[in-house]
């Protein structure tokens, strides 16, 4: 599997900046490359898929994509708005009411959450993303999740891959606010399937700017 700089994708750099925060350990040393986009450095113990859902009549308003691609440019004295409208990002700053121009077309190919789940179980069965010891798949989402939501999108994960041979190990699911940690190892009690992790105004920034920062640092040394 190639290489890539790591700084290709901001979604990859705050994917693994958020993981490494919450669970620490091989989490902090993952590397950015291709099928899956996460990786261990060896390419063998972890892999980690990096995707989104959000639901489609989201992106089909004419409003809101005014907003989010800065065209409308926000109060001069939003600071938030600023750093979007600067950097072309906006996931991690304002409670998820804007996208920036640069994630705009990000945001606009992803599915709704049952069919982006059904499309990667599928891929990652038929060995599309190689042989790790544990894989796993972070989602993001547009849409400010409650617990009951992800733990729909958990549920219907472990019956997807009941029956396959390469299956996930964890499932990642991330809006604005929170980090949904899933396992879907077998055997387990339902009630301990799913930790949930608060991401609050401070932490969203900070990962936000790192992301940012390490993508900048990836451009410049092309």
């Amino acid at each position: 599997m190639d290489n890539r700089p790591f700084g290709t994708c901001f979604f990859e750099q705050y994917a693994q900046i958020t993981l490494a925060t919450f669970l620490g350990g091989e989490m902090t040393s993952l590397v950015n490359r291709d099928r899956p986009d996460l990786q261990s450095p060896d390419g063998a113990s972890v892999g980690i898929e990096v995707t989104r859902a959000m639901e489609e009549n989201k992106v089909a308003q004419e409003a809101l994509l005014k907003d989010i691609s800065g065209i409308t440019p926000g109060p001069k004295n939003d600071d938030d708005l600023d750093i979007i409208l600067e950097n072309g990002y906006a996931f991690g700053l304002e409670k998820g009411k804007y996208i920036g121009v640069k994630e705009l077309s990000y945001w606009s190919m992803a599915l709704p959450m049952k069919r982006i789940l059904e499309s990667k179980v599928s891929k990652v069965g038929n060995g599309f993303y190689g042989h790790f010891d544990k894989m796993g798949l972070f989602v993001f989402s547009r849409e400010n999740l409650g617990e009951t939501e992800a733990r729909k999108a958990m549920d219907y994960t472990l019956f997807l891959q009941k029956y396959q041979d390469l299956r996930y190990d964890r499932l990642y699911i991330a809006d604005v606010n929170d980090l949904f940690v899933c396992n879907l190892d077998d055997g387990l009690d339902e009630g301990s399937r799913m930790i949930r992790y608060r991401i609050f105004q401070e932490q969203r920034k900070a990962f936000y700017l790192e992301a940012i920062r390490r993508q900048n640092d990836s451009v410049q040394q092309l």
